[in-house]
């Protein structure tokens, strides 16, 4: 399967499944989600594993949501592009998806990419 490419899903519609719930852990570096995380099945990143996606505008933890692709968190120091799905189809600005997203972006350079 070849890579695919994070900004053909802006505007588009998508499923994500979910494998970081809302307030769960980091197996590994034990920063608490504060969004539900997780990725669009049948699809392949940088980092060899499916497209991972956050998931706005849900306050609960979930196993699987549908939502509007408003935007590619691209790591400029990591080839792992992150969807920004909004649950509602609300927009939301880049200084709020920044703010939302810190927990985890926080270690990495990236800029916003949108339609």
């Amino acid at each position: 399967m070849k890579k695919t490419n994070a900004n053909d899903f802006l505007g588009k519609e998508v499923t994500v499944k979910i494998d970081r719930k809302l307030g769960s852990s980091h197996p590994k570096h034990r920063f608490m989600y504060l969004l539900n995380y997780g990725f669009i099945p049948n699809t392949l990143s940088g980092d060899k594993e499916e497209l991972d996606a956050y998931l706005l505008g849900e306050f609960e933890p979930v196993e699987e949501s549908k939502g509007k692709v408003i935007a590619v968190i691209h790591r400029i120091n990591d080839d792992d592009d992150k969807l920004v799905v909004s649950k509602d189809g609300n927009d939301y600005s880049d200084d709020a998806i920044k703010a939302l997203t810190k927990f985890q972006e926080q270690y990495f350079e990236s800029v916003i990419i949108r339609k």
